[in-house]
């Protein structure tokens, strides 16, 4: 693996519902640069799994399935082997797997690797995750962590897809707990990220502040 500094990348960490992907797709729309929902491959890996009936936590199986899949994730959906996974990879049922499979060390060495050759093919782009600034492109040209206060996270999903905001909330502090927690790529704020709050804040507003951060590295 060579420097992974060599592209013009963007990264924008940052626990569930802070609003990485609506803000990520605009800054990339904004710019003239390309996007990736890193979640999304996760999510498409723990469909995999699903659909092939292999145990989450048979991490060897589950591994070695990350190493083979044909994963096609874009703004236009994501591809699992043929199958298009871009509803399922939103269930509840996903929501809840996720975090294992994204524990896996042998996943994330994977796409890990796969991030950084989607970013190398297409001379860079900004890419949303939890460990982008942190292990992916940790010298990145600008590295943002997004966050927002627990109850606006937990409305904000629940205007997405439904459901009680409190049993949200409750899910969302779980999550983050594991992904915290996990040994490798941990959801943590880069060294050099700068911390946005976006609790209250209309998109404009933070695309604003996230473009004046760049200034003339662009």
């Amino acid at each position: 693996m060579g420097p992974v500094n060599e592209v013009f990348v963007i990264a924008i960490d940052g626990p569930a519902g802070a609003g990485k992907s609506t803000i990520g797709r605009a800054l990339a729309a904004r710019l003239g640069l390309q996007y990736l929902d890193t979640g999304a491959m996760y999510r498409a890996v723990t469909v995999a799994a699903m659909r092939e009936g292999i145990a989450l936590d048979a991490p060897a199986a589950v591994a070695h399935l990350a190493r083979r899949v044909v994963l096609d994730v874009g703004d236009g959906g994501v591809v699992v082997d043929g199958f298009d996974a871009t509803a399922a990879i939103r269930t509840p049922e996903v929501n809840a797997c996720v975090s294992a499979v994204a524990a896996n060390p042998e996943v994330r060495s994977e796409m890990v690797d796969r991030q950084r050759a989607w970013a190398r093919q297409r001379g860079g782009g900004v890419l949303e995750g939890r460990d982008i600034g942190s292990v992916v492109f940790p010298d990145a040209a600008l590295k943002v962590f997004l966050t927002a206060s627990p109850l606006e996270r937990a409305r904000r999903r629940a205007l997405e897809s439904g459901g009680d905001v409190d049993e949200i909330a409750a899910s969302i502090e779980a999550r983050d707990r594991m992904d915290r927690e996990r040994t490798d790529g941990p959801l943590t704020e880069a060294s050099g990220a700068v911390i946005v709050d976006t609790t209250g804040r209309s998109v404009e507003d933070v695309l604003e502040e996230l473009t004046e951060l760049l200034g003339g590295s662009r």
